[in-house]
């Protein structure tokens, strides 16, 4: 549910947390990111940072610059003026990657996982069948099908927590209990509606279906894209998977090593939240792909 009155909320003696609801809702999100822009445009004293999640946005401050009071008065006197969100336009940059769905790397670790630790269904097609989807060709036409939302980064920096945009194509996943010991880097999975893409190899919850060869997070910047930060995404960048073959990744993937590749992104944009309802309210949304 969306709150009628957002809550603020104490997060240790140098964080805030701003919540606008509790559930995973686009329209939450867009709240969080909105205010987290209003911070930065506005420069408010004592505020270090911020970090918009999928129904808040977390309030980093200082509190010898400003008391946890005075920042809440801000705060809502922020978001009174950051009116409905349909008036919402956030900028956003789409990127394109090539992502092997059923791929080899996630299959070895799926079978890791069921000789060592618990027996499972293979995630493609458990996720298509808690989907009610034909069969796994109909889950990759599905998930491929869409735009998704960078919603958040977390819980490894640099990952992307991302939302699908159009509706057709949302799906849920419950995540591995137990988890994972090993997920290969640039694995992409769900958990929950959230769609993730792993920057390193590491453990992991998050049902395994494709993998792609496009780096997410570089410390050594080799890359234009991360002159600023080592980490490629931000919140209300948007991702497009496009459905590859292997021979595409492995060429992909050489052209990350030897430096030469050229990332395939449309920069800034106006993600204009108007125009998307309008567009969402358009669609038969009980069909899919």
């Amino acid at each position: 549910m969306i709150y009628d009155q957002p809550k603020f909320l104490p997060g240790g003696d140098r964080y805030m947390l701003v919540e606008f609801g509790n559930e995973m809702n686009l329209e939450l999100n867009f709240m969080g990111q909105s205010l987290a822009q209003a911070v930065a445009d506005n420069d408010v004293k004592g505020v270090i940072e911020t970090a918009p999640c999928f129904a808040s946005t977390l309030i980093h401050y200082e509190p010898e610059d400003i008391s946890f009071k005075d920042l809440q008065s801000e705060m809502a006197s922020l978001i009174g003026t950051l009116g409905p969100s349909e008036d919402i336009e956030l900028d956003s940059r789409l990127f394109y990657f090539p992502t092997v769905y059923c791929d080899p790397w996630t299959k070895e670790a799926v079978d890791d996982y069921r000789a060592k630790i618990a027996e499972k269904e293979p995630d493609p097609e458990f996720v298509a069948r808690l989907n009610g989807l034909s069969d796994v060709d109909q889950f990759v036409r599905v998930h491929s099908g869409t735009e998704y939302w960078v919603a958040s980064l977390g819980f490894w920096p640099g990952l992307p927590f991302m939302m699908a945009l159009d509706p057709r194509c949302m799906l849920t996943a419950p995540k591995y209990n137990p988890p994972r010991t090993w997920t290969p880097q640039g694995t992409v999975g769900m958990g929950g509606a959230s769609t993730c893409i792993y920057p390193v190899a590491t453990p992991g919850g998050y049902q395994m279906f494709g993998r792609t060869p496009v780096p997410i997070w570089d410390t050594q910047k080799r890359f234009p894209q991360f002159e600023n930060s080592i980490c490629l995404f931000q919140p209300g960048d948007r991702v497009k998977f496009v459905p590859c073959e292997l021979d595409v990744y492995e060429l992909v993937e050489a052209q990350v090593a030897d430096g030469s590749y050229q990332y395939n992104v449309v920069e800034y944009q106006k993600f204009s939240v108007r125009n998307y309802k309008a567009w969402v309210e358009s669609l038969d949304t009980s069909a899919r792909f």
